[in-house]
């Protein structure tokens, strides 16, 4: 496919630092214009939101932008997306809404495939609702997390199901709209964590099913935050505690304080910066007249298309490395691997990856279930991670770094 990925390079001032990054899914890098909008926001003169004062309307353009963005690179509405210090905040804060309404007797759902953040939440919140917990549990040989294996789990006592839609630790995509539709069949809420996944494919809220799907703009080479979107009419019917002076209106009811302008501007022009991929890198022209979104869409396609042909060159050097194992085999999964050596720990060969200007990490990740269900207990492995701006140079460094690192 043609996909110009030097044009994108172009746009990421850290790249000059020289190092090969593989360390996306623990945050990506950011491109000139994202920094541009954040430090423009800082240095202008920006007040309360309100239409009195210019700094005033600039601090309501920065909400208002950033919802519409936000919308726009998850096919949700904007008055659905709400704005939270980290998905881990804004889960936590979801849950105790919902746990407000659970009594003795209810159950969650949650998996063995998930963050942590997408389980310990719920798992709190059902203690102490007096709720059962249930457990969906992963195959180790592949990593899939079926739908068969989540209605095995749910009764009509089910009130919410907490699944992911990319592992950030093996990179399996389950197929959200069958367990977003057995969860629905159950009568319960499905909560969709779209961290890992929403950096390398395209999301749509409504063709997905989940009722909340949350996701963190800095995987994807924006700032620092969380985001959740879902519709307002669900959101409406959340009461969480607030200030007194605070407003009832969704989404707001659910922002706590002052918004950081700053850090939604950086957001909006990351969604702008992705819906330019297309055609920045040549991969997908956007027709005449064609929409934010849909130009974000096809954007994504693309990116997903690349980064696919990347971990597949990965996949296949790595076969050729002696004593390696690949936990990353799902049918549909991420530009993202974990390997382990049969002769190194995995720090040690981060370590001596680092020494080679070649960035990945090592360990669990917050993601100790899927983990200890593939039998790397809380030390986890080694992770490969792919960006929009990785390319074939920083694959084959990491490939002979590692037949390197490897050796015993």
């Amino acid at each position: 496919m043609s996909y110009d990925v030097s044009a994108v390079r172009a746009h990421f001032p850290a790249l000059a630092e020289g190092a090969a990054h593989f360390d996306g899914p623990g945050g990506s890098q950011v491109p000139d214009v994202v920094g541009a909008a954040v430090a423009g926001v800082l240095t202008a003169a920006v007040a309360n939101r309100g239409t009195v004062t210019a700094a005033e309307r600039r601090a309501e353009e920065c909400v208002t932008g950033f919802r519409s963005a936000m919308a726009d690179l998850l096919g949700a509405t904007p008055r659905g997306i709400v704005h939270g210090r980290s998905m881990t905040a804004l889960t936590y804060d979801v849950s105790r809404a919902l746990a407000a309404t659970w009594a003795p007797g209810d159950e969650v759902v949650v998996t063995r495939l998930d963050h942590d953040a997408n389980i310990r939440p719920w798992v709190q919140a059902a203690t102490r609702a007096g709720a059962e917990v249930r457990w969906v549990d992963v195959d180790p040989a592949d990593g899939e997390l079926t739908a068969d294996a989540l209605v095995a789990v749910l009764s009509e006592r089910t009130r919410l199901v907490a699944f992911t839609a990319g592992s950030n630790l093996i990179g399996t995509m389950p197929d959200i709209p069958a367990l977003t539709a057995a969860v629905h069949a159950a009568g319960a809420l499905a909560y969709v964590d779209g961290v890992h996944a929403t950096a390398h494919v395209p999301v749509d809220l409504q063709a997905l099913g989940a009722d909340f799907y949350v996701c963190s703009p800095y995987k994807l080479m924006g700032p620092h935050c969380g985001v959740l979107a879902a519709d307002p009419a669900l959101l409406d019917t959340l009461h969480p505690d607030k200030l007194l002076p605070a407003t009832d209106e969704v989404p707001e009811r659910l922002e706590l304080g002052t918004l950081p302008y700053e850090v939604l501007a950086g957001c909006t022009a990351m969604v702008d910066f992705v819906a330019s991929l297309g055609a920045l890198t040549g991969a997908a022209p956007p027709a005449p007249g064609a929409t934010r979104r849909e130009r974000v869409v096809a954007s994504m396609a693309a990116v997903e298309e690349y980064e696919d042909g990347l971990r597949e060159r990965i996949e296949a050097g790595l076969g050729g490395i002696p004593g390696l194992t690949l936990y990353s085999r799902a049918a549909r999964r991420t530009p993202t691997l974990l390997v382990t050596s049969d002769r190194v720990d995995a720090q040690t060969l981060r370590l001596r990856l680092a020494t080679d200007g070649v960035n990945a990490p090592a360990g669990s990740f917050y993601a100790i279930e899927p983990s200890r269900r593939l039998g790397l207990g809380d030390a986890g492995g080694l992770r490969i991670g792919l960006a929009p701006y990785s390319d074939a140079e920083d694959v084959d460094r990491l490939l002979r770094s590692l037949a390197r690192a490897a050796r015993s």
